[in-house]
């Protein structure tokens, strides 16, 4: 009858090649779905169903195709899961102002293809063997536009800052479609452009990478991990065209870090030590210690304790020497002495030394401004908690805890909801064993997932 479904063998050979029970697999598409920001309820017999020739509805092809590429340790395509394929996926893009624009669209169109796309792990090492002639090319071609100077360059880069310390304060969900506006229908037509010199274009286009790089932060940090990991990569394109080494290498560094945050720390390492070669000798010693911290925590999350030691070493030697300015896309992500601190507060956190964990901690929130990256000092306030109440000093990670809370009320922020549910759990606990002060920093934290923070 033609009505009748047809097995999937499709999709049969991949859970076989995977290894896995169609309960695991349920639960890795709940997982990769979750990053997206997506709730799925999959079950095994969902997997059956599809298995038996039902049809997985939205992006969950696209979920599929993901949970079954981490399982098997390569590229698995939503083709090959018998599923027709992807609508949008982690790609670098042939023409990336194009692609701009499509993905400009797709936001403020709230287009959930998109808004709802799977993070991709295979995508986090693309970098690696990207051969950007082609695309360079492609952007030469384009530029029949009107005349662009350092005036217009230099206003792109005020207001990428205005809207990046707007977002420190506010969280990545405040101004999204604004900042998504402005990269689509300004500063993406700008790269058309003739220039005046090599020097303003490779301004422009650093400028163009930086806007993009902050779009994909607000994504991330909303918990729409496949749009962010678009972004990343546009932004790693037009960076090739700005500065194939330090701006480049930075933009690998952003990929990194959201698969570190999402707990893929197999495609980390690779992609960590290409972008610091690249870079090594080329960007200011700063600058050469955010990309030594970024392996410093790849190695930790695997396991690599000690290559994890020496390049968190050799991030402690180069972040004490200040003697040249560190460039506008590095400088973006706050302090460089607080930012390097944090990160190796991470690195050891994973690796079960509060202790040290602790002391780098501190040192972040102190190399910070007051009343400056309001979200950056909650989360750091939040993750010192948990390096203290590892160590068993419960009543003062309540305490600082508190502190934290202070930071996190009216922020739209993913990771500020996720630190704020972690912080209620804990409390909760506390409040049944009595410790002092739990019970008031469970019903603040409580009151503000209601309000949702």
């Amino acid at each position: 009858m033609s009505g009748e479904r047809r097995p999937n063998s499709a999709l049969a050979d991949g859970i076989s090649e995977a290894g896995v029970t169609y309960y695991a697999l349920a639960r890795e598409i709940r997982s990769v779905a979750a990053e997206a920001g997506r709730r799925l309820s999959t079950g095994p017999s969902a997997v059956a169903y599809w298995v038996s020739g039902g049809k997985p509805s939205g992006q969950t092809p696209a979920y599929i195709a993901e949970a079954l590429t981490r399982r098997t340790k390569r590229k698995v395509t939503v083709a090959e899961t018998g599923q027709g394929s992807a609508v949008i996926g982690g790609a670098l893009e042939a023409d990336p102002l194009a692609a701009i624009a499509d993905l400009g669209r797709s936001v403020m169109q709230g287009r959930r293809d998109f808004l709802g796309a799977a993070f991709t792990a295979a995508a986090v090492g693309m970098p690696v063997n990207y051969d950007h002639e082609a695309v360079a090319a492609t952007l030469r071609a384009a530029e029949t536009g009107g005349s662009v100077g350092p005036g217009e360059v230099t206003t792109v880069r005020q207001l990428t800052e205005m809207f990046r310390s707007v977002d420190e304060r506010m969280g990545g969900g405040h101004g999204l479609s604004t900042v998504t506006a402005y990269l689509t229908d300004t500063v993406a037509p700008m790269l058309t452009a003739r220039f005046p010199s090599p020097t303003v274009r490779s301004e422009a286009f650093g400028a163009a990478a930086q806007l993009a790089c902050l779009v994909g932060r607000k994504h991330h940090d909303l918990g729409r991990e496949g749009a962010a990991q678009r972004y990343y990569l546009l932004g790693y394109q037009l960076a090739c065209e700005a500065d194939p080494d330090g701006h480049a290498a930075w933009m690998m560094r952003a990929l990194t870090h959201q698969a570190l945050d999402l707990g893929h720390p197999g495609s980390c390492p690779e992609p960590a030590e290409a972008a610091l070669h690249r870079a090594a000798g080329k960007v200011d010693r700063q600058t050469e210690a955010l990309l030594l911290v970024t392996c410093t925590r790849a190695y930790g999350a695997g396991g690599q304790a000690a290559r994890a030691a020496r390049a968190l070493l050799a991030a402690e030697d180069a972040v004490t020497d200040t003697r040249d300015p560190v460039p506008a896309y590095a400088a973006a992500s706050g302090p460089v002495a607080a930012t390097v601190a944090s990160h190796m507060g991470k690195t050891l956190t994973v690796m079960k030394d509060h202790t040290a964990a602790e002391r780098h901690y501190r040192r972040a929130p102190a190399g910070r401004t007051p009343g400056t990256y309001q979200l950056k000092h909650g989360l750091t306030l939040a993750d010192l908690g948990r390096s203290v109440a590892g160590q068993h000093r419960h009543e003062e990670a309540v305490g600082l805890w508190s502190r934290s809370l202070d930071f996190m009320g009216g922020v739209v922020s993913d990771r500020n909801r996720q630190a704020v549910r972690e912080i209620q759990g804990t409390a909760a606990g506390y409040r049944k064993r009595g410790v002092a002060g739990a019970a008031s920093l469970d019903q603040r934290a409580t009151g503000l997932l209601r309000n949702h923070v």
